[in-house]
């Protein structure tokens, strides 16, 4: 007997059966292709928040997830014996012009309303940052403390040694086997779609993205801030790796190929950050996120499938979210305690499309 099937083996997925290995269930994961084979096995790993401005629900959500994340990879690594590359480095961004600085000044003072202790939003003089800083027109930058890293691959493998530590299993297939228990689905953009088809009415889409993996051709110190310039997050690990990416496409022919569009990316990381430009590319990445209708992740219980649940939508933040969303999944299902957000919740995404 199974208390809890998880199906799909991607950071959601992964995430939400070591929390319930912790609290006494036993879980079984099933996945179609293999561990970390969707956008979870991508190479970024930039946890990053919002900007402190406009408050809402999943700003709020996801700042107390970066700052109690630390907590979850910690009881991970110490389960697994393996690093997950985590680690709270803070980044920085190039400010463009005059405007630009101002509005960086102003989110500054947001900041320690909104973040208070916690962490700091400021504004810094570039020389003050050393080799490793991006250029900047105005001589300024962005820096914030509380960005962290993550490194996704390792991440994937120290969450599935804790899991079969803890005496959960994991298997390929797709369909939930006999006595699954509550099934719970955390199954990417293709599972969004099946939702839609089972609904009858839209609930996300797929959003390609690309990504490479570069080797400066110098060492890096290990702990580095990561680096968010012309849109490009620039991410390097603790194994002396750097992580550029990615691209954001709404239409595409082939879900896993690599393109100009990448080269495109790769260029725009080198001209922001002197560091990278002879920087040898090691590794290039494609993958599909699943990307809600709603933007914001979706929870709770499948509408008209009783002991089934939904676990999806993390789009581009699904690593700084998925060890709280971990945890409030887990005590719906092991103990009918609902604590997900509204704007989480599919039955108020249900509301507000029937108006």
């Amino acid at each position: 007997m199974t208390d809890v099937t998880i199906m799909g083996g991607g950071i959601f997925g992964l995430s939400l059966a070591f929390v319930c290995l912790e609290r006494g269930a036993r879980v079984r994961v099933v996945e179609k292709k293999a561990v970390g084979a969707g956008s979870s096995g991508g190479l970024i790993g930039a946890l990053a928040p919002h900007v402190p401005e406009n408050w809402n629900v999943k700003k709020a959500f996801q700042l107390r997830s970066l700052l109690r994340i630390g907590d979850f990879w910690a009881r991970v690594e110490t389960v697994s014996g393996k690093p997950s590359g985590y680690e709270r480095t803070g980044r920085l961004q190039p400010v463009k012009d005059a405007k630009a600085l101002e509005l960086a000044r102003a989110r500054a003072v947001s900041a320690r309303t909104l973040w208070k202790q916690a962490a700091e939003w400021r504004v810094v003089r570039a020389e003050t940052a050393g080799e490793w800083a991006p250029l900047s027109p105005t001589g300024w930058l962005i820096e914030d403390t509380l960005s962290a890293r993550l490194h996704p691959r390792r991440a994937l493998e120290a969450l599935t040694t804790a899991i079969r530590a803890l005496g959960g299993r994991i298997m390929r297939g797709e369909n939930p086997p006999d006595n699954a228990g509550a099934v719970v689905w955390a199954t990417g953009h293709e599972g969004l779609q099946m939702l839609a088809d089972d609904l009858g009415r839209p609930m996300g889409n797929g959003v390609k993205g690309q990504a490479a993996l570069l080797r400066p051709v110098h060492p890096l110190p290990g702990r580095l801030p990561q680096i968010f310039a012309d849109a490009v997050h620039v991410v390097a690990h603790a194994d002396g790796t750097v992580a550029v990416g990615s691209t954001s496409e709404r239409q595409f022919d082939r879900p896993d190929s690599c393109d100009t569009q990448l080269d495109m990316v790769i260029a725009r990381a080198r001209a922001a950050v002197p560091a990278l430009a002879e920087a040898e590319v090691i590794a290039r990445w494609a993958g599909v996120r699943p990307r809600a209708i709603s933007r914001a992740p979706l929870l709770g219980p499948w509408p008209g499938r009783p002991g089934h649940f939904i676990m999806n939508g993390g789009f581009k933040i699904g690593f700084a979210l998925a060890p709280e969303l971990a945890g409030i999944l887990a005590g719906l299902v092991l103990e009918g305690r609902n604590d997900i957000p509204e704007d989480f919740a599919i039955d108020h995404l249900l509301a507000k499309q029937d108006g």
